[in-house]
């Protein structure tokens, strides 16, 4: 008799514990477990286009008159592009890259959209790490309003949980160019800094606690957490979270179509990529960029800041940078810069998300995928001659048919 009141006083005790560990965490463990379930590769085509209905997010409400393209019967793309020596099929390429979404525009004019696997115009497509350049432009308003004296200023002064810690003297700019120095490895750490904020720890409280590698500027490596950091620059010192300053700055301005939504994390916007854009309004944040900050004659972004997020010519920032595989392409503030001569950036999020913008053909090229083989050799590299080749087409055949009329 005694040993079963021991046995039931533990197994009350159990469950008791269980029930409050299910109060604090069951709703992170649920979350956690969609998350997984999500990025099932059989999954991910839906998850990319669904990511509000699955995540909790916050809304950025558009504004009142949306910029409208000019819309034109579709074009036919290039047949071709090549890479490496090697001639490549331009409609393969698309499939076997699980395009789920894909959309060309040149002077402002729609020369080719088409969607994959049940999306249209009004769908909202992740961004992945796309989102990191919206952060970027974030940062831009923050410096031009004041709110950030200087990108050279050190974390510490606005992040309070690095002050003391090695992390407290890097410049602002070193996480825009992902030359922070801090020791992370995004293949090895990124689970675990996830798994620790979605438990609860506030971000910044788990990154002070890595350290450093290096000095800032030494080397280029691409760490999510630098965005993280930045996005919580920006909170700070606005005082405004980064869906609300979004808002403001960025998305009741440009004339966007849609409202968008910013997947949250442990209740805050998950600064390195978390937004869902449809792919015009990817192409008018593009149009921003374009046009050098301006939108119908208003500057909503510092010119000189446009000019300096594209800038990659630091050593560390060039393509090609320490002879390292994941430095092939440069890295300006936020944006991917490849080497030529025709002025091309992009933004890249992981399983094959892009924005493609080439200045000398006014050429933008969206392109949202569900491809979990994002991670193959010259991905990137074979990407960009797939964009130039389709942008180099629809050139020849607006200078074809002008000379034909």
């Amino acid at each position: 008799m005694k040993k079963m009141k021991v046995l039931c006083i533990v197994i009350a005790v159990v469950v008791t514990v269980f029930v409050v560990l299910w109060a604090v965490f069951g709703e992170k463990v649920k979350v956690l477990r969609t998350s997984l379930q999500s990025f099932k590769d059989e999954n991910l085509s839906h998850t990319f286009q669904h990511t509000p209905e699955i995540q909790p997010t916050k809304k950025i409400n558009k504004g009142g008159d949306a910029f409208q393209f000019i819309k034109e019967g579709e074009v036919q793309l290039a047949e071709e592009f090549t890479f490496d020596g090697a001639p490549c099929s331009v409609g393969e390429y698309i499939e076997d890259t699980k395009t789920i979404g894909l959309l060309v525009i040149r002077d402002d004019t729609i020369k080719y959209e088409k969607y994959f696997a049940g999306g249209d115009e009004n769908t909202l497509f992740s961004s992945n790490s796309m989102g990191k350049s919206f952060v970027s432009a974030l940062m831009g308003a923050a410096v031009s309003e004041g709110y950030v004296e200087s990108v050279e200023e050190p974390l510490g002064k606005y992040i309070p949980e690095f002050v003391g810690t090695q992390l407290e003297n890097i410049p602002i700019k070193a996480c825009l160019q992902m030359a922070s120095g801090i020791d992370f490895d995004e293949d090895t750490d990124m689970s675990g800094f996830s798994m620790r904020t979605l438990m609860g720890t506030p971000a910044m409280k788990v990154i002070a606690k890595y350290g450093t590698q290096e000095e800032p500027y030494t080397y280029r490596r691409y760490l999510s957490i630098n965005t993280e950091i930045l996005g919580e620059v920006i909170k700070n010192a606005t005082g405004r979270s980064l869906a609300e300053y979004m808002e403001e700055k960025i998305w009741k301005k440009i004339g966007m179509e849609q409202d968008a939504y910013w997947t949250l994390s442990n209740g805050t916007e998950l600064a390195m990529g978390g937004l869902s854009v449809s792919l015009r309004d990817y192409a008018r944040f593009a149009r921003l960029y374009l046009n050098e900050g301006s939108y119908n004659g208003e500057q909503i972004l510092p010119k000189d800041w446009v000019k300096d997020s594209l800038d990659v010519s630091a050593a560390y920032s060039k393509p090609g940078a320490n002879h390292d595989a994941y430095n092939a392409i440069g890295y300006g503030y936020q944006w991917w810069v490849p080497e030529g001569d025709e002025g091309e950036f992009m933004a890249i999020g992981v399983y094959g998300q892009w924005i493609y913008v080439n200045p000398s053909n006014r050429v933008i090229i969206v392109k949202t995928s569900a491809d979990p083989d994002f991670m193959e050799k010259d991905y990137e590299l074979k990407h960009v001659e797939f964009f130039r080749g389709i942008a180099d087409g629809i050139v020849s055949g607006d200078e074809t048919n002008a000379n034909a009329s």
